[in-house]
């Protein structure tokens, strides 16, 4: 019996050591999505509605709030993907940012300075003058090339016109051109390059507002979803394996029309057809999870969606492993009348944003 036990003892072992040299280890990579809310300096640009975020405006902006905010964002910036990932994140696309020298104030925050991020960023013709940009790590990844690409959508294209003259905060739907009716917002950033020697393409989105109300206002994310899919299929028509990841503050769920019929979106790996797109927020939002909340209600507007050639089972190259919200306490508003919302700026604290930030990991079999 004595013997018969040592037996067992030593195949257990001998099986645990077995079983652990077989680990396999992974190089790992962080990529956000942060809607920076109203990332605005303080002084008055005549060119866009920057009133407001003055000192002698609205909000009282002042050079100590405006750093406060900085210091608020560069914090949760750095923090997103731990502890899975020691690193902050590689890529972190963000909107509602006013200009390119917001951006370079963040990334001289003294402990993103440290991470060496260079930044990509176009002017939009959004009439607050708010843009998408994608901070990224220049020792990971070397951009070959990037774009601003306009959409173009008209008041005429719009069965009930009432929704032009509809007001509000984010109010890109008011700008128009007078002469063919053409209405504003930001552009989709296209961004290509290499993570360590691996092509990847990142578009960056913020589309069209519900100003107006989610069903009138939901022909220009539709919009916006169309031009999104053309995008893709350019890329796809050059190489059938392009990875490709689009992320933003969508205005919309991932049940919504912009999502689930322009952008064909599915909510499960095997589900996804070749050429097809994953979006791994559509079961989030099934258990009741959000990143922006109003009325008491939560929906997911901010998601990354990614390609059926970033969901394959064979990691040795750089592949989706899993998804999260980035909503530690925080971010959330602990009193008052909107209690358990995101922590925004209000009248009395410098807070960080409506929405909580979003996040994948691409991972990858170390040699």
């Amino acid at each position: 019996m004595r013997i018969l036990r040592l037996f067992f003892v030593l195949a257990f072992l001998f099986l645990f050591r077995t079983g652990f040299s077989q680990q396999k280890s992974y190089r790992i990579h962080t990529l956000a999505f942060y809607n920076f809310e109203n990332l605005f300096d303080t002084i008055n640009d005549p060119s866009t509605n920057d009133d407001e975020w003055t000192p002698k405006g609205e909000q009282r902006w002042t050079s100590k709030k405006y750093h406060q905010k900085l210091e608020n964002l560069a914090r949760v910036v750095l923090e997103i993907g731990k502890p899975e990932n020691a690193n902050s994140p590689t890529f972190i696309a963000g909107s509602e940012i006013e200009n390119r020298g917001v951006l370079e104030d963040l990334v001289q925050q003294p402990k993103m300075a440290m991470q060496d991020y260079g930044i990509i960023h176009f002017d939009s013709p959004d009439k607050r003058g708010i843009d998408v940009a994608l901070l990224f790590q220049k020792k990971y990844f070397k951009p070959t090339s990037y774009a601003n690409i306009p959409l173009y959508i008209y008041k005429k294209e719009l069965q009930n016109q009432e929704l032009v003259s509809a007001s509000g905060e984010d109010d890109d739907e008011l700008v128009q051109n007078s002469y063919d009716n053409r209405v504003f917002t930001r552009d989709q950033l296209l961004i290509t390059g290499f993570l360590e020697g691996e092509e990847i393409h990142i578009i960056v989105n913020h589309w069209p507002s519900r100003a107006g109300g989610e069903k009138k206002s939901s022909p220009f994310r539709e919009a916006a979803g169309i031009l999104n899919r053309k995008i893709i299929d350019s890329l796809q028509r050059i190489n059938p394996d392009a990875k490709v990841i689009t992320l933003g503050d969508l205005n919309d769920g991932p049940f919504n029309n912009s999502i689930k019929k322009a952008l064909g979106a599915k909510a499960k790996k095997q589900e996804v057809p070749e050429f097809g797109i994953y979006n791994p927020f559509e079961e989030m939002a099934k258990k009741g999870l959000g990143t922006i909340a109003f009325r008491d209600s939560w929906d997911i507007f901010d998601q990354i969606l990614l390609t059926q050639s970033l969901i394959k089972s064979d990691f040795s190259t750089y592949q989706y492993w899993k998804a999260g919200i980035f909503n530690k306490s925080y971010l959330i508003q602990n009193s008052g009348q909107y209690k358990g919302y995101p922590k925004r700026h209000s009248a009395t604290e410098v807070g960080f944003s409506d929405h909580f930030p979003v996040y994948i990991y691409l991972i990858k079999e170390a040699k």
